[in-house]
């Protein structure tokens, strides 16, 4: 599609019916698109059946078919499998046909070499918390994507939560911080319920509790827009109970695990990237 051209009355195809695809067939729709406007392939039938019969969407197994008609790809297969569908669709992709992919590592290059010449390409880096529109994805445009193809995936995010532009090249933290990030929300979560359970609370009561807290500190953080510093002294009285704390995190080395975390991911990452595109 061209760089100027709106969603009014643009094909769009998923291609790939997981987690991820169908966070952005809802996405799609929850952002204007009409069901009639979108097809999803998926190679498991009943699955297929079960995202036609719930979002009133064409489905089927067959990539270029659905490419062949699109004038946006959205490709959300995984990484190990990306190669042989640009293989697919790349005959039948009808010139300027936008080409969006969520699979993480693989480098914008990778599509560009496979897909017809001026292709325009966005790379998407996006979470899990995306399925329930409290994600944060990262957008990255290749060679022939122009700033009218950025707003449009852009615009198709939109409903899954913060959506921000990155070089390429600043992919792989990403990755680090928020692709992987839940897990370490996830992983805090958990300590702090086991902590409240080894103090003597029940386990679901110490786990609605930690979540709790977890959400409205972020959203407190959001809203505030104060450094995540300054929250924390507001919650550190002199000599309290949150200062004592603070002080064993420090002596356990948390921050200094966090930070080896995130770059053991983005290393991973370069590595998962130059694996699949090699």
């Amino acid at each position: 599609m061209s760089e100027q051209q709106d969603q009014a009355g643009a094909q769009v195809a998923v291609l790939g019916g997981g987690v991820m695809g169908e966070t952005l067939l809802a996405a799609l729709l929850a952002s204007g698109w009409s069901p009639q406007q979108v097809e999803v392939t998926e190679q498991q039938v009943a699955r297929a059946d079960d995202l036609a019969g719930r979002y009133a969407v064409r489905t089927g197994a067959r990539n270029a078919t659905a490419a062949a008609r699109a004038d946006v790809v959205l490709v959300a297969v995984k990484p190990q499998v990306v190669g042989s569908v640009l293989d697919e669709i790349a005959p039948v992709l009808r010139g300027g046909t936008l080409v969006v992919s969520v699979a993480a590592g693989l480098p914008l290059s990778f599509y560009e070499r496979r897909l017809p010449t001026g292709t325009p390409v966005v790379r998407v880096m996006p979470n899990t918390p995306a399925v329930v529109g409290e994600g944060a994805s990262a957008i990255a445009p290749g060679a022939a994507a122009g700033e009218g193809h950025l707003v449009l995936v852009e615009k198709i995010l939109s409903t899954t939560g913060l959506v921000v532009r990155v070089a390429e090249k600043d992919l792989d933290a990403v990755t680090a911080i928020s692709g992987s990030g839940p897990a370490y929300a996830f992983y805090l979560i958990d300590a702090m319920a086991e902590a409240g359970v080894l103090l003597g609370l029940p386990r679901d009561l110490a786990t609605k509790l930690a979540v709790a807290t977890v959400e409205g500190s972020a959203a407190l953080a959001a809203q505030s827009g104060d450094h995540p510093v300054v929250l924390r002294e507001r919650v550190s009285s002199p000599g309290g109970t949150t200062v004592a704390a603070v002080r064993e995190l420090d002596a356990h080395g948390v921050r200094a695990g966090i930070v080896a975390a995130a770059q053991a991911a983005a290393d991973r990452s370069r590595e998962l990237g130059s694996q699949y595109a090699g």
